[in-house]
């Protein structure tokens, strides 16, 4: 089993592309000191804990081939800017996770830089090398394509060896093999060095189902024993999310040594409703994984997005409908989990691939000059004329800013929105596939949340096991204000609805 839960859960976490933040010294690269600077817009919006994308050096612009797991890379700045971003940020109740990759390295990486000289170099066994008739023997030469690697040929060549190197992802990241012993110590020093030494609260974990290669693929669950054990010893209120890119059935196992993982049947369901304007039984769904998870840890965590940093955006998946980039949070940030927003995503930023295209600079204000902005690419599809930038959607009370700010807001304040451990979820059946209706049931006060996924005003009719909920805590339907006025919804709505409150009688005189 994991490690005890923190005490406090985060309830919203904002993952953050570091390069493109935000700039604090005009070199056109977002870096940690532009964090800082935002510390207190994050807090603002209702932000608890920010993940961090790969801050290690590296020679890649995502930084996901690290160099050396005990350094910043100097782009983003110095060891002494993380000491004080993470005090920034725990001064003001949020917590930090790194991006921890511990998959592979880069090929530039001390290790391999060893372990490429020889056969008998001691850092050879902490990579998988094979000479091609081994590889054949095993019928290993070739992969199927997954989500999370377009890699079809994972073998790659060292000039002047006859064995080849397995990088599953590019072959500038070779795999590590943690069948070394060696291997298994070195990162149990990294983990100590970030928890104890630097004070971080936790990591997201890239590619957690990869950590053994496919022909080895069971071993991947186990590794993460031996992980959280590493970690509950360094800090037994550490937090760890796996990136598990994967059906519910494979993801679940996870949930013995992971606090959370990211649940990608929920995003790509969401997408597809969001375009098609459908439910898909997503309630259903959701309770069956629920279910599941539960198996394998009670006190499982439900990691809710709807895009990451690998995936097109949700504001580009809807081609950039407002009304349906807001549905999508009002959505996400409804449903029981620990939900994550991918930056930009408050504003509404585009960005469909290659990766680095949704990965553009935040646009924090409309000024070409701004010295904020990171300016490492030419962005596609985020641009003043796209994409309204932050400075003009905080005084605009329509703005799809706005809109989040508010959702959070009444996500942290109502406990049946904010109940993250033993999700409260139940459907409500409303005879329609364009209506998704659910029930947060909760001992102080229990919700019932509509969703319009369609193109047409849609008529309903409540059940009549909820026929006291008539009053409104939140609506993007104008008719819907404070009272249920009418059976309709207006097309991409949302209504949030609590029971009517009753006013005590007068006693008698």
């Amino acid at each position: 089993m994991p490690a005890d839960k923190p005490t406090n859960i985060p309830k919203v976490c904002y993952e953050i592309f570091v390069r493109s933040f935000c700039d604090s010294n005009g070199d056109g690269i977002g870096d940690l000191n532009g964090i800082i600077s935002k510390l207190d817009y994050l807090a603002d919006l209702g932000i608890e804990a920010i993940w961090l994308t790969p801050i290690h050096p590296s020679p890649s612009y995502h930084k996901y081939d690290v160099t050396d797991y005990y350094a910043i890379e100097p782009e983003y700045g110095t060891m002494d800017d993380f000491r004080r971003l993470l005090a920034g940020a725990h001064r003001r109740g949020m917590a930090v996770y790194l991006d921890l990759i511990v998959n592979h390295t880069s090929t530039l990486h001390p290790w391999f830089r060893e372990a490429r000289k020889s056969k008998d170099n001691p850092y050879r066994e902490f990579y998988w090398w094979m000479t091609q008739d081994q590889i054949d023997h095993l019928g290993i030469s070739e992969r199927e394509t997954s989500d999370d690697s377009q890699v079809v040929y994972p073998w790659h060549t060292n000039p002047g060896d006859d064995e080849k190197y397995y990088g599953l992802f590019y072959k500038g990241m070779p795999d590590l093999n943690y069948h070394s012993e060696a291997l298994r110590e070195e990162i149990a020093k990294i983990v100590r060095f970030w928890l104890n030494d630097i004070g971080v609260d936790g990591f997201r974990l890239d590619a957690a189902r990869h950590i053994y290669p496919e022909w080895d693929r069971e071993q991947s669950v186990t590794f993460w024993d031996f992980f959280s054990k590493i970690v509950a010893k360094a800090n037994p209120t550490a937090f760890t999310v796996g990136e598990v890119w994967a059906d519910t059935e494979e993801v679940a196992p996870y949930f013995r040594h992971l606090n959370a993982t990211f649940h990608f049947d929920l995003s790509f369901a969401l997408q597809r409703m969001l375009v098609a304007g459908r439910d898909e039984q997503l309630i259903d769904k959701l309770i069956a994984s629920f279910n599941l998870f539960q198996k394998y840890n009670p006190l499982f965590v439900n990691a809710i997005m709807l895009t990451n940093h690998d995936q097109e955006r949700i504001g580009s998946v809807v081609n950039g409908n407002t009304a349906k980039i807001k549905l999508a949070a009002s959505i996400l940030l409804t449903l029981p989990g620990q939900p994550y927003l991918y930056y930009g995503e408050e504003i509404g930023m585009l960005g469909s691939k290659p990766d680095p295209y949704i990965r553009e600079p935040f646009l924090w204000t409309a000024d070409p000059d701004d010295p904020q902005l990171a300016r490492w690419i030419k962005p596609q599809f985020t641009t003043p004329k796209t994409v309204a930038p932050l400075s003009a959607q905080i005084h605009d009370e329509s703005s799809v800013f706005n809109h989040y700010k508010s959702l959070l807001h009444l996500r942290k304040t109502e406990p049946a929105l904010a109940q993250v451990l033993a999700p409260n979820l139940q459907p409500v059946r409303l005879g329609n596939d364009e209506l998704l209706a659910y029930f947060r049931p909760h001992a102080d006060r229990s919700l019932m949340v509509i969703h319009n996924l369609g193109e047409h005003e849609v008529e309903f009719t409540i059940p009549e096991d909820k026929s006291l909920f008539t009053e409104v805590l939140f609506s993007t339907d104008p008719p819907h204000e404070k009272q249920l006025t009418t059976n309709r919804l207006s097309p991409h709505s949302s209504i949030i609805l609590a029971p009517a409150r009753v006013s005590a009688k007068p006693e008698n005189q």
